[in-house]
């Protein structure tokens, strides 16, 4: 994941970021329900104002595992970081931009449809003879409907290093786009 945390920090110094102001390493924001969240990639303006903060997280293998691992986890960094700035732990008025990068192993157990354990209620329709990166999709466009990231990016990748996107709101580009956007909009935050 460290190639893509750099896509994003050179995308933000082209633009005009200081490499000073962005971090990729050690980067922590406070939270509501915790004291505290690493990210994996922030932009921080010398006024201490949080423009940018992603997420950048992968799956090879174990999917039944670890799927409801990373949804879990998802929504709750979202929830304790928009909450944060709701309750102003957050020095600033103005709303970070919040980014999901999910990369995904595209295997023949992650795009078979998955048997559903729910033995007392229905599950939404949507989920039905669903795959894991079918799910991810599902995920990831609900993540962005319900606000709780600006962008999100849902890659595939083979043991051959093929890759791909999953869906067109889910690429790398409109995910680079809307970051990229964002930060024009508040490059006067860097100016002495």
């Amino acid at each position: 994941m460290d190639g893509f945390v750099r896509v994003l920090k050179q995308a933000a110094v082209d633009l005009g970021v200081p490499e000073a102001c962005i971090y990729t390493r050690g980067n922590s924001l406070p939270g509501f329900f915790r004291p505290s969240k690493a990210w994996d990639f922030l932009i921080i303006t010398p006024g201490q104002k949080l423009i940018a903060a992603a997420e950048l997280k992968s799956q090879v293998g174990s999917f039944g595992n670890n799927f409801n691992n990373r949804v879990e986890e998802a929504i709750g960094s979202a929830v304790d970081l928009w909450t944060a700035f709701r309750e102003r732990t957050l020095p600033q008025m103005q709303q970070p931009w919040l980014g999901y990068w999910m990369l995904v192993e595209k295997t023949p157990a992650s795009v078979r449809p998955v048997q559903i354990q729910a033995p007392h209620f229905q599950v939404r329709s949507e989920f039905q003879q669903t795959s894991y990166l079918d799910r991810y999709v599902i995920f990831c466009r609900k993540l962005l409907a319900e606000r709780h990231y600006s962008a999100a990016a849902l890659i595939w990748t083979t043991e051959e290093l093929e890759f791909g996107s999953l869906h067109a709101e889910l690429s790398a580009e409109v995910f680079l786009l809307s970051l990229m956007g964002f930060i024009q909009g508040r490059l006067q935050e860097f100016e002495p």
